[in-house]
């Protein structure tokens, strides 16, 4: 795992010897992301100059065999490169096969080859994660690729004449001559509607993400980058060839092999367990594959409150013998932490649940495990969470099956924390769009202007005052929740997951692999019929549980719950308001906000007189951070 860094400068912007100086800057600010080896290189062309570099975490062939920049072969290409490939074995004896030389053990030298043998057609032959930046000197192009998930991240920027990009917004801003400014419409919808990580844009003016499973091409003739380019898209297209028991045994082979895969490494590993079915089964598969390997588990237990999982952390790792290792969170310790948190995310975020996964990778940087494996992307494949009961019944409806859209209602309310009304009330948002979409949500108590907002500084600013809904682009009748699950794994939902896993692990120089975001499981899930997946009675992941039996204990398979690495969130918040009150009011020029209105509404939810919502967070999160980055 690694972080990357690199621009192309203008011949007549400025001269160089000052931006290889930024990009000094920039791999310092990527260190944790790779500790183990630094490189930098400088490629004068005709219309300026081309700078690459890359930090190293060493995971597959340690030697110095493995530094980057790399260059191919034949001297064509140059790769800077983060991420792992896992069926690089694989990859490299189909490439040795054509002619391809090798010289050191690294998937870095693996994927070079294979882009250099197919291009960009290679993406798909890829499992892994990745997001990196080749250099042709033939063509004169730089091209930036981001995997199919958005598991690493990579973000790009012009100034000027010039193009700069990064792996994270620290890096990217030290590459930079300009002061960064905020962007107004992503704080609005961050700090109204709870929005973020859903587009390319940031939350600074300027800066992008470039998309998962996108690529883009900037012509080094003139600096200009196109647009990007998708180069791997889910396939809803439904097949009818496997019956339940077919599905289910399909789904446990391909589980089971690219737990084998993840698994290949040159240093320690062990798994992040919450006690939930995704990493439960994560751990579980471990073992099944590897009898007899030594597995660690790092987990946040919330001692003394209702969220606390640890009987199921215990019995997970009873099943396996793993050696576990816990850590229990206190609210002082978040206050201590919650700068460096929030520095190391580089963005706001949603809750204070992201603080439980830093405190996690942080544990097992502390007893010296280098990669991790983790159950991110099981909900957004398997219609987890509460079910996505409005697709679920729109593809019901659609398909004339009206009585069984009743009867799965009836059952899915049955389980903890839901109700017919709460059914009923997504149904009706999966249906309505527009000013009707809206309408019902302000009827429901979501305002887009609340009492602590600036309004004046909003048309100012230009923002756009509506929830920024995002709606699937698949219009296939009765593939609702389908349709659903790819944009929660490409858009909506999973990015910022991911980013916050990637983040909290990366501040700790551990590299965290997700096994279930693999093309061939994706695919295999997203074609199955949708009652395959979350069942006529309203069980979520129904094929997955029934995949795992045997191998994960029934107790586990059978919860109907999910925490995951929650915290107790208002207690904390209550045990410290002294303390947030002071951030709360210590930036006079925090844009957006009206300091005033949003004290008397903490007071007024943290004394209880209001119901208590994550909204108390982003007041947090938003003036901690841009006193960090902006002020």
């Amino acid at each position: 795992m690694c972080g990357v860094a690199g621009c192309f400068i203008e011949a007549s912007s400025r001269n160089s010897e000052q931006h290889v100086q930024r990009l000094a800057l920039a791999l310092h600010a990527l260190g944790h992301r790779g500790p183990d080896d630094r490189g930098l290189e400088t490629f004068r062309l005709a219309q300026g100059f081309l700078e690459l570099g890359q930090t190293r975490l060493s995971i597959i062939d340690l030697s110095s065999r493995g530094h980057q920049p790399m260059r191919s072969a034949d001297g064509r290409y140059t790769i800077v490169f983060n991420g792992e490939i896992y069926n690089y074995r694989e990859l490299r004896g189909n490439l040795t096969k054509r002619g391809a030389p090798f010289v050191s053990e690294s998937d870095t030298e693996v994927l070079l080859a294979a882009w250099s043998e197919w291009g960009r057609s290679c993406l798909t032959r890829l499992t892994g994660m990745f997001a990196f930046g080749v250099y042709d000197n033939v063509e004169a192009h730089l091209t930036l690729v981001r995997d199919a998930f958005g598991i690493k991240p990579l973000f790009y920027s012009h100034e000027n004449a010039d193009f700069l990009f990064a792996s994270e917004i620290p890096a990217l801003l030290a590459l930079k001559s300009g002061r960064a400014q905020l962007n107004w419409q992503r704080a609005y919808d961050y700090l109204v509607h709870g929005d973020y990580d859903s587009g390319p844009e940031t939350f600074f003016e300027g800066i992008f993400h470039l998309p998962p499973g996108h690529l883009l091409r900037v012509d080094l003739a003139n600096g200009k980058a196109g647009t990007p380019e998708c180069w791997w898209t889910p396939s809803l297209a439904e097949r009818r060839d496997l019956t339940f028991e077919q599905a289910t045994e399909a789904v446990r082979e391909t589980f089971l092999q690219s737990v084998r895969l993840h698994l290949r490494s040159d240093v320690p590993l062990g798994a992040a367990l919450s006690g939930g079915i995704d990493s439960s089964a994560v751990v579980c598969a471990m073992r099944h594959v590897a009898p007899d390997a030594a597995i660690n588990t790092f987990s946040y237990i919330a001692a003394g409150s209702e969220l606390n999982e640890e009987p199921w952390v215990d019995m997970v790792n009873a099943r396996v013998g793993a050696s576990a290792h816990k850590v229990v969170v206190s609210p002082q310790e978040l206050a201590r932490d919650l700068d460096d948190m929030i520095r190391t995310q580089g963005e706001p975020f949603g809750s204070t649940s992201i603080y439980a996964q830093y405190r996690v990778y942080q544990l097992a940087k502390a007893n010296g495990v280098t990669v991790t494996l983790d159950g991110q992307g099981a909900d957004e494949m398997l219609a987890g969470y509460i079910g996505y009961p409005g697709q679920r019944l729109r593809s019901l409806l659609e398909q004339g099956k009206f009585a069984e859209a009743w009867h799965f209602l009836d059952r899915w309310s049955q389980w903890p924390g839901r109700s017919r009304v709460a059914g009923l009330k997504r149904a009706i948002a999966e249906i309505t769009n527009g000013s009707l979409h809206e309408a019902l949500r302000m009827f429901d108590g979501r305002r887009a202007l609340p009492d602590w907002i600036n309004a004046g500084e909003l048309k100012d600013h230009g923002v756009v005052r509506r929830f920024p809904r995002l709606r699937p682009e698949s219009d296939e009748l009765g593939r609702r929740v389908m349709a659903e699950l790819a944009l929660s794994l490409t858009t909506r939902g999973l990015p910022a997951l991911l980013r916050h896993g990637d983040r909290n692990s990366m501040r700790f120089s551990v590299e965290s692999r997700v096994p279930f975001l693999t093309l061939e499981m994706t695919s295999l899930l997203l074609s199955l019929p949708e009652h395959y997946v979350i069942s006529p009675r309203g069980e979520t992941k129904h094929v997955f549980r029934a995949a795992m039996r045997g191998i994960v204990p029934d107790q586990i398979l059978d919860r109907r719950d999910k925490i995951g690495f929650a915290t107790p969130e208002r207690d904390w918040f209550t045990s410290t308001a002294d303390t947030i009150r002071g951030w709360l009011t210590e930036n006079p020029h925090l844009p957006l906000l009206k300091r005033r209105e949003v004290i008397d509404a903490f007071d007024r939810i943290i004394s209880g007189k209001e119901e208590f919502s994550w909204q108390v967070w982003r007041w947090i999160n938003f003036s901690r951070w841009h006193a960090q980055f902006l002020s």
